[in-house]
């Protein structure tokens, strides 16, 4: 028995966004739908007006012998400060306050639904660096770098602190923690990322930018172009990092120990964003 549209378009909808990036035929939709290309591309037509309007993603079609329909996931403006803004409310909880003036994240960085909104505000930010795969180090950094990875359609590659025999030949260098500034080792396997790729970098957390520096100067031994490198705190101090170029989503101002309160507060561009 045929869909009816109301039906179809719940089911288009469900494909696309459960594809992100990826080119679907329209083939594809006419033959498990039974129904001809001027019905499916009125569906598409539905479906791209209701995405733009409520800034939900974009839905793209390429024309062409090899063409199709592809869903780019977006966040609008409004929606990426309100996630922002969330993301502030609950890092200034004095409870998250650490010895040594450090702040707990970890109950965020493993919240899907949180880590999955993030993923799409970078993806928002990054889509059109045309990359082709997400690098990031273990382990805080997979979560939010999986789903960034999942939004853009892209391979995820993590980079190890110590090598592993089940992965064959390995390239390490050793790099200084910019706050510590002691001496650590990053690894990565040869076969996981090949020469000259084009690459975003995401990590949880930037003091003095030691470990992304350490990042930066393994991509080089890959001949790998890093298109951008994605961050999600930041700390106001040091002002000067060890790595220039980068997007970070937030800036921890000051944690004060003895009053147990924390500052924090979107990054500028975030801020920016009407």
């Amino acid at each position: 028995m045929k869909m009816r549209r109301s039906e179809r378009i719940v089911a288009v909808t469900k494909i696309l966004t459960d594809n992100p990036y990826k080119l679907i035929s329209l083939n594809r939709f006419t033959e498990r739908f039974d129904a001809a290309k001027s019905t499916i591309s009125e569906d598409l037509a539905i479906i791209k007006g209701v995405f733009s309007k409520e800034k939900m993603g974009r839905v793209e079609t390429v024309s062409g012998a090899a063409g199709g329909v592809r869903f780019i996931p977006s966040k609008g403006e409004g929606d990426i400060k309100e996630i922002i803004r969330d993301v502030c409310k609950r890092l200034s909880n004095s409870d998250r306050v650490l010895p040594g003036g450090y702040i707990y994240m970890t109950d965020l960085i493993f919240d899907p639904e949180l880590m999955s909104n993030i993923g799409k505000v970078f993806a928002t930010k990054f889509a059109d660096l045309e990359a082709d795969y997400i690098i990031t180090m273990e382990t805080k950094g997979i979560p939010i770098a999986l789903m960034v990875a999942r939004a853009l359609n892209l391979p995820l590659v993590s980079i190890r602190r110590n090598s592993r025999v089940t992965e064959g030949s390995v390239v390490s260098i050793n790099y200084v923690t910019g706050s510590s500034q002691k001496i650590e080792t990053m690894s990565l396997a040869r076969r996981a990322l090949p020469e000259e790729s084009k690459v975003i970098i995401i990590d949880d957390f930037m003091k003095a930018g030691g470990t992304a520096k350490g990042m930066l100067d393994l991509m080089a031994e890959f001949k790998a172009e890093v298109v951008d490198l994605g961050v999600l705190v930041e700390t106001a101090n040091p002002k000067d990092k060890l790595v220039d170029d980068y997007t970070s989503l937030v800036i921890l101002e000051e944690v004060d120990k003895v009053k147990r309160e924390i500052v924090v507060k979107p990054s500028s561009w975030i801020q920016e964003l009407n």
